[in-house]
């Protein structure tokens, strides 16, 4: 067994890149190794590495050459065309038929040849196997450099590939020139330049770490953490939330040093958010607040060199670029301020939302109408104060700041509309008007802001349905999945009762558009809920339920009901009623499903007069009885009432299947008949629809219905 240890050198990865495509290399070179024979002990043990210059992979445990291999070949039947045995011949590397193998198979005798072949030494596999996993990297952005044809994220330096401690004979084909195979790297950029000879990976790792590189991203991300948390408290400080910062900032530095700089007092009037803003996003920096969690006027940088003045330079001269950068937010925060909020919102005008969904005045004018209609359902929502924030939350779209920090928009417009005299509310909306924009974002609760978020998200879904631009396997330019995920977000957690359908059609959907836009609604709440063990097939049975009992149109549209309705439904049909009720429908429904295919039924209502059994009466009677009280649970969203009340069909269902030949020969009876399951069927499919349901049933469905007294 020998180690394999590869190393792409190259110019600076993007951080956003390289975790990706660590795991992506890793994969193709243990999927090259499977299949070439030089499968490792313990793929599981491969391990690859990142830094911002390198990407590293060691393999443990390799064979040190292919396991022999009998190839077989099956030929022509004996007396077959002298073209046939030839060609046989010459593929199976044969001078004589006699040389192959006559063997009796269950189609007859036929010639088969044997060939022994002797497995490959590791290294003579293994250049032309790193070639085609380099080869197969694929990357988001790449590009072309000098006179190669050769895509890469950046340009590829060098390749270290070493196998049981010798360097591999080979190259990397970069189309019009090539990259030897080497058994040497280079240490970091600045600090250890010159050429690192290694011999294995554990003298690769040493050698680099004393070449001020740190290759493991984990051991650089938990270095700079502990580094930022130990200088700030030094301070009497401590680190702000850093999101995705620290993963960034690990993936830009091969040697994190962790220094601290100071905010110019001029800028400390500017909202926090502006300034937090310009360092994590823009510099890179780390925030700092003092006890009482106001912002402090300090901020951490990660450096990535060590140098003779303790980093004095480097502070300096990113106190400098964080200076300019805080003098153009100062200029646009003093600029926005001098006209109000509302004074902008005729230059919305100018902004096109889409090329056929009409500017962001006529989204603001759509949003505006909606929310307001919205806002009725949503307790504690004040309409003027939801007109209000409607009209002002795309506002900010035309500040400076937000041109200049386009992650502010929403909280600039806040700040605006409170400096307006806003009031708090309207302000509060404009600013979470977004959210939720994903499963991390807090959902808001304020009844403004609710509204607003709905009707802003809904007017979007409803007009990129509309034209037609709907998601489509993994794209979404428009976000609309996340748009859906955050309306369902806002309904259930604030336990709304917002019907859907007339919300669609109030932001102008058509019956079909509604229709659709229910159904995707519905895909992206099974999704969520699929999570959380809730059955999708349940869910979509909930959906696909009337309303009502008395209105008798369109599907379920009410999210909170239709949860309520689903947990019934779940807890019924894991009772031992609910399991039978099932089959009975099942069995009812295919009979009448079969019968209808053939043409032999026509939907009606059933004649009393027709009923000429005990069991069809007592049936008829029965579910004629029963629809009164789901009706009422129904109503009052009592939904193990109502399944209770549906469970008391069964036995008289049992009786009817057993005593009844639903088939009649009688044209009159037989359809009279399929009409009494269809009305048992209606019955069960007011509270939901059974045909969802998925998982078999017990005992097998007669399509005959043949009974022990039917009569012909």
């Amino acid at each position: 067994m020998a180690e394999l240890l590869i190393e792409l050198l190259s110019e600076e990865i993007p951080a956003r890149m390289q975790d990706r495509a660590a795991g992506t290399f890793r994969t193709l070179v243990l999927d090259e190794l499977a299949a070439a024979g030089l499968a490792p002990a313990d793929p599981a043990r491969a391990e690859a590495l990142v830094t911002p210059r390198r990407l590293a992979l060691v393999v443990p445990d390799l064979p040190l050459r292919q396991a022999d291999q009998v190839i077989e070949r099956k030929g022509p039947r004996p007396g077959s065309p002298a073209r046939a045995i030839e060609g046989f011949l010459k593929s199976a590397g044969l001078d004589s038929i006699d040389e192959a193998e006559l063997r009796e198979t269950d189609k007859g005798m036929f010639y088969f040849s044997s060939r022994h072949v002797a497995g490959e030494r590791a290294e003579k596999v293994l250049p032309g196997l790193v070639g085609a996993a380099i080869g197969g990297l694929g990357w988001p952005k790449s590009m072309r450099w000098g006179e190669t044809d050769f895509a890469w994220v950046r340009p590829l330096l060098s390749v270290l590939a070493l196998f049981d401690g010798k360097v591999l004979k080979g190259a990397v084909d970069l189309g019009g020139a090539a990259i030897e195979f080497t058994g040497r790297t280079s240490g970091h950029r600045f600090l250890a330049p010159g050429p690192v000879r290694v011999r294995n990976f554990r003298d690769y790792g040493e050698k680099l770490h004393n070449a001020f590189v740190m290759l493991d991203g984990k051991e650089r991300r938990d270095f700079i953490r502990q580094s930022a948390e130990a200088l700030a408290r030094h301070h009497g400080l401590r680190l702000g939330a850093e999101g995705g910062l620290l993963d960034e900032v690990a993936g830009l530095v091969e040697w994190p040093v962790v220094r601290m700089g100071r905010i110019d007092s001029a800028f400390m009037d500017l909202p926090p958010e502006v300034l937090v803003t310009a360092m994590s996003k823009h510099q890179r920096y780390f925030a700092l607040h003092t006890g009482t969690s106001r912002l402090a006027d300090r901020f951490l940088l990660v450096s990535n060199m060590e140098t003779d003045d303790d980093g004095a330079a480097i502070i300096a001269g990113n106190e400098r670029v964080l200076r300019a950068r805080l003098s153009d937010a100062k200029f646009f925060w003093d600029q926005d301020r001098r006209q109000t909020l509302a004074s902008r919102a005729a230059r919305l005008k100018e902004i096109t939302f889409h090329s056929r969904l009409g500017t962001l005045d006529d989204k603001a004018d759509r949003v505006q109408a909606l929310a307001v209609a919205i806002a009725r359902h949503v307790p504690g929502a004040d309409g003027d104060r939801v007109r209000s924030a409607a009209r002002l939350a795309k506002c900010d779209l035309t500040s400076g700041m937000v041109g200049e920090f386009p992650e502010l928009q929403g909280v600039m417009g806040r700040y605006y509309a409170l400096g307006d005299g806003e009031h708090a509310e309207v302000a509060d909306a404009i600013r979470d008007h977004y959210a939720p924009q994903g499963p991390g974002d807090a959902c808001p609760a304020a009844p403004v802001t609710v509204a607003l978020a709905l009707a802003d998200k809904i007017d979007t879904l409803a007009g990129f349905f509309a034209i037609d631009e709907k998601p489509t396997g993994s794209k979404d330019p428009y976000a609309l999945r996340r748009a859906a995920l955050g309306v369902i977000r806002l309904i259930l957690e604030n336990g709304l009762r917002l019907p859907l359908d007339p919300v669609f059609g109030a932001a102008g959907a058509s019956r079909d558009v509604a229709s659709d836009l229910l159904g995707f609604i519905a895909d992206r709440l099974k999704t969520g809920l699929r999570e959380q063990g809730v059955r999708h097939d349940l869910i979509a049975a909930a959906f696909a339920a009337r309303k009502t009992a008395m209105d008798g149109v369109g599907a379920e549209d009410d999210l909170v009901r239709l949860l309520a309705r689903v947990a019934a439904l779940e807890a019924f049909l894991d009772s031992e009623s609910g399991g039978n009720l099932l089959i009975a429908y099942r069995r009812a429904m295919n009979i009448v499903r079969a019968e209808a295919a053939k043409g032999g039924f026509t939907p009606g209502p059933v004649s009393a007069d027709l009923l000429r059994e005990p069991a069809e009466r007592a049936a008829f009677e029965a579910v004629t009885a029963v629809r009164q009280p789901v009706r009422r649970a129904l109503e009052k969203e009592d939904f193990e009432a109502a399944m209770g009340h549906l469970a008391s069909l069964r036995p008289v269902l049992d009786v009817l299947f057993d005593e009844v030949t639903i088939n009649a020969t009688d044209a009159g009876l037989r359809e009279n008949r399929l009409r009494l399951l269809s009305e048992v069927g209606g019955a069960i499919e007011e509270v939901a629809d059974f045909s969802r349901v998925e998982g078999e049933s017990a005992g097998s469905v007669s399509n005959t219905g043949q009974g022990k007294r039917g009569q012909g």
